[in-house]
């Protein structure tokens, strides 16, 4: 383990390679048999489980519940909204027969001919067309409404350039489809999910976003609008880290949804979906990840406190791993996780730099003098700060220390987005400021030619027109076409 430490890529020498490496040497995933898909192993697993539990703790707050549909969608389905198919088309996965049999010329196994589907299925990209199918015959009347549902499921979108986590064919993640009596109550509930994304993303991932809206060119397909998340990465890059879309009717008039309102009258039912996946778990990786390793927050750690035994002697090992034991009792009482990493095959400097690579929060150590001493030695993942504390009332500062780490590292990602943010009036100026990274605060005249053409020769994209974090509502003239513009918007190069 010290060996693939030191072998882990500098961030500073190659980020991406960073990256790459840390996804695998921290045992959170690999690559599949199958080309662009992904292992997620345990331990990234088990990240994912706590991102999973808290936010549908936060939907369910909200009143939505859970439920599942298909992963096959009949391919007419998607041709019923034009936007919608478009935005897909390209990444689809289709089923056309439904049965193998073996090669007539002994070349193992081939698909039957003779089981042609009637109608090709789609592997779902997004649930939008099963879902408003299904609603159909939920909804008649305005005592039906409003509906608040979530699913946690797969995806495929056929990517074809693949990153663990960050985009793979097939991911995970949650969806929810709501349907309301009216587009203020649809609106409303859209802005709703985009902010229990946000206080996830601030309060649990220690991660600060900008919240605000897309661009039209950049909007979910078949929205009428979308509003995002946005984070910084360390790389300067930015990361869409979820988005909530209102619908409009255009679904429910694509799978003719109408209901009856108030007033006895037929309309048809409005809309919203919003959704985060796996995608978190590399903008956790990548926000907070040193040339150690992880990062984690206290919040998401599967392991909050990891305890490395130091002794010469069976005795001596005896007795601290007692110590130990008690140890990790009442700091459980408390409700942390703890891990007494007593394997006796390991010394404890590969355990102490195997912990930190897996970005355990806090780490602590004892031997027999520390035993006699009544003392502990506690180390912080985020500074790689150590101190000596006494044992007595340690399950009580634990709680304290562990809450300070989880501000600690947001505040250290606040600051670096602050000190890459940067207002640019002028083309020449955009230009070079977009090759240092980071967020630029430009005009722009709100035409899709302008947003294509920025794009073509810079690879930069509107992030989001923000609501919050920075509203820049100024009059000024847009940053390449020189035409007047209203607001600032962030540009920046995403993954």
């Amino acid at each position: 383990m010290a060996k693939e430490l030191k072998d882990l890529t500098k961030r500073a020498d190659n980020y991406s390679q960073w990256y790459n490496e840390l996804v695998v040497k921290a045992d959170l995933a690999e690559q599949s048999a199958v080309r662009g898909c992904m292992v997620i192993k345990p331990y990234g697993y088990a990240i994912w489980e706590k991102m999973q539990r808290q936010l549908d703790d936060m939907f369910k707050a909200t009143g939505v519940q859970n439920a599942y549909f298909p992963l096959l969608i009949p391919k007419s389905f998607l041709s019923r909204e034009a936007d919608h198919v478009e935005g897909f088309a390209k990444e689809c996965a289709v089923v056309t027969h439904y049965r193998l049999m073996n090669d007539p010329n002994g070349k193992g196994v081939v698909v039957d001919p003779e089981a042609k589907l009637e109608e090709e299925l789609i592997v779902r990209p997004t649930s939008e067309t099963n879902i408003w199918n299904t609603y159909k015959n939920w909804i008649h009347s305005w005592r039906d409404l409003p509906i608040l549902c979530n699913q946690w499921a797969n995806v495929v979108r056929w990517e074809m350039r693949t990153r663990l986590f960050l985009r793979t064919a097939e991911f995970l993640w949650q969806e929810g489809h709501t349907a309301h009596a009216t587009a203020e109550e649809a609106e409303a509930e859209k802005q709703r999910m985009v902010e229990v994304y946000a206080r996830f993303a601030r309060e649990v991932m220690a991660l600060p976003v900008v919240v605000g809206h897309k661009s039209p060119g950049e909007r979910f397909a078949g929205a009428i609008d979308t509003m995002t998340i946005e984070a910084m990465i360390q790389d300067g890059k930015a990361l869409q880290a979820g988005t909530s879309h209102f619908l409009g009717q255009n679904f429910a008039k694509s799978f003719d949804v109408q209901f009856t309102n108030k007033e006895g009258k037929q309309d048809y039912v409005w809309a919203t979906s919003w959704g985060v996946s796996t995608r978190l778990m590399g903008a956790l990786i990548m926000a907070h990840g040193d040339d150690n390793g992880l990062v984690l927050p206290p919040a998401l750690a599967p392991i909050q406190v990891v305890m490395v035994p130091i002794y010469k002697s069976d005795e001596e090992r005896n007795l601290v791993l007692d110590k130990m034991y008690e140890v990790k009792k009442a700091l459980e009482a408390k409700g942390h996780s703890v891990e007494v990493d007593d394997r006796d095959n390991l010394r404890p400097g590969f355990k102490f730099a195997e912990w930190e690579l897996k970005g355990v929060p806090v780490r602590l150590a004892m031997g027999p003098r520390d035993l006699q001493n009544g003392t502990v030695e506690v180390a912080r993942r985020d500074t790689l700060e150590k101190i000596t504390e006494p044992l007595e009332g340690l399950d009580e500062r634990i709680i304290g220390l562990l809450d300070d780490i989880q501000k600690s590292i947001y505040q250290r990602a606040f600051d670096f987005r602050a000190a890459n943010v940067r207002k640019v009036d002028t083309w020449e100026e955009f230009k070079e400021e977009i090759e240092k990274g980071g967020f630029l605060l430009c005009h722009w005249d709100g035409t899709a030619e302008t947003e294509a053409k920025i794009q073509e020769e810079t690879k930069a994209t509107i992030r989001c027109i923000p609501v919050d974090s920075f509203v820049m509502e100024e009059e000024g003239k847009c940053v390449y076409s020189g035409k007047p513009s209203h607001q600032r918007v962030i540009f920046a190069r995403s993954y």
